[in-house]
Parts: structure tokens; C-alpha cells; sequence
């Protein structure tokens, strides 16, 4: 995968160029120190990555996302917390914050992995309604039936979402709300900006995560209250 790191602290590039350099399917073809100068670059080149810090001078990160046409997997950086719920909105791979460890790059990248492999397969949401009880996805020519008994989760991943069964995971080039149209408003709701849940699938709720399994799901403040009254708990 070609890529790029975007961030005006020399100290932050090199640490994510030391990291870059330890993968091997990694190939890095540019060190930016300023949004426009990725965004001039990124007019005459391709890459299919990008690391772009957030906090910078004169556009923030969050802006050259909004301002590419062709935008490539994205993970992004920052010191901060606070844009978490903004950068996700953007559907970004991941957001990671600083500093940097190796094991959190490391499942940063295996999400961009994941959704670059998915490219080559086409993957995408194609029939499926509230009262049929399945959605249909196409990889390549291959038509494969959902139950929508069967679905758990579903998580937004960059520009796809993934649907979560018991049996298996499938990434789907197509956005958290259009599935969400599909799916049943009594059976499934969306507690998180990056997640839809399906209620019966949920096991215990814990402060404010939901649980199916061992896997803990967050839920969105401003979502809680309407999840706990459809769960009549309140």
C-alpha cells in the first residue's frame, strides 16, 4: 500500500516512519509538513493511505479530508480526544491518539489492510427490505444472503461498514445509513455514531457500553435514553 504521513512535528513523522518502515507491505512515498502541501501532492499522485495529524497550521486534518475528491483510506492522529466523534463522521479507517504505540498502529493498519483488500472484491449492498427478514450482498458475482436474525452489529469501517454474525464478518462498500434503512427499526438500533446493534442480540448493558459476548459495544451519549426506554429500562 502506498503511503503518506501528513503532520507538522517532525519528531511525530519520524516516530510513524520508524513504525511505517517496520511493515512490509507499507511503501511510503512522502512526508508532508503541512495539509496543502499533501493536498498539492496528492492532485498529481496516488497513494492509497494516508496518516494525517489533525491539530496543524493554517488547515486542520479534518479539513483536507473534506476538501479531497479522491479520498484514500485515512487514519487519523491526534493528541486529543475530542475529535474522535468528528473524525468518525468522516469515515475514517481509525483515529488514533498520540503518542503512537507499535500495537495500536498495528490495529489501525489491520483495519486499512482489511478495507483495501475489500476494493478487489466489490463488495456491496445490494437488495434487501425491512419485511423480508435478509439483505443480499454482491462480492464480484457472488450474491450472498443475510438473515437479519442473524446479524449482531454492524460497524462503520472507512467508506464500508461490517456486518457481524455469529459465523462471520463481511465488509460492505456502502454507508452506516443506508444499511440502517434496511434494517428493522424494532429489531436494530443505532446507540453509537459508528455502530447499529441488534437488540435482542445484546447481552448486558455496562455504563455506557452494551455487550454482546464479550465484546463490548460504546454507546453515544446521546443516545443512551432512547436505548434504555427501548429496552424499557426506564
Amino acid at each position: 500500500m502506498d503511503c503518506i504521513v501528513v503532520d507538522d512535528s517532525l519528531v511525530a513523522r519520524k516516530a510513524l516512519t520508524t513504525l511505517i518502515a517496520q511493515v512490509g507491505f507499507l511503501n511510503l512515498k512522502k512526508e508532508c509538513s503541512t495539509p496543502l502541501e499533501a493536498y498539492s501532492y496528492l492532485k498529481t499522485e496516488n497513494v492509497d493511505l494516508i496518516f494525517l495529524d489533525i491539530e496543524m497550521p493554517g488547515m486542520t486534518g479534518i479539513e483536507l479530508v473534506k476538501n479531497l475528491k479522491h479520498r484514500p483510506i485515512i487514519i487519523l492522529i491526534s493528541s486529543k480526544k475530542e475529535y474522535a466523534v468528528e473524525a468518525f463522521e468522516l469515515n475514517v479507517a481509525d483515529y488514533i491518539l498520540k503518542p503512537v504505540t507499535l500495537s495500536r498502529f498495528m490495529v489501525a493498519l489491520d483495519k486499512a489492510k482489511e478495507i483495501y483488500d475489500s476494493k478487489d472484491k466489490k463488495t456491496e449492498l445490494v437488495v434487501g427490505e425491512r419485511d423480508q427478514g435478509y439483505i443480499f450482498v454482491r462480492s464480484n458475482s457472488v450474491l450472498a444472503k443475510i438473515k437479519l436474525n442473524d446479524i449482531q452489529y454492524v460497524q462503520a469501517y472507512g467508506d464500508y461498514v461490517k456486518i457481524f454474525t455469529k459465523e462471520k464478518q463481511n465488509l460492505v462498500h456502502c454507508t452506516l445509513k443506508s444499511i440502517e434503512e434496511k434494517l428493522s427499526s424494532g429489531k436494530f438500533y443505532r446507540l453509537h455514531r459508528s455502530y447499529i446493534i441488534a437488540i435482542d442480540h445484546i447481552e448486558k448493558i455496562e455504563e455506557n457500553d452494551a455487550y454482546i459476548g464479550k465484546y463490548a459495544i460504546p454507546i453515544g451519549e446521546q443516545y443512551k435514553k432512547e436505548l434504555l426506554a427501548k429496552l424499557n429500562l426506564l
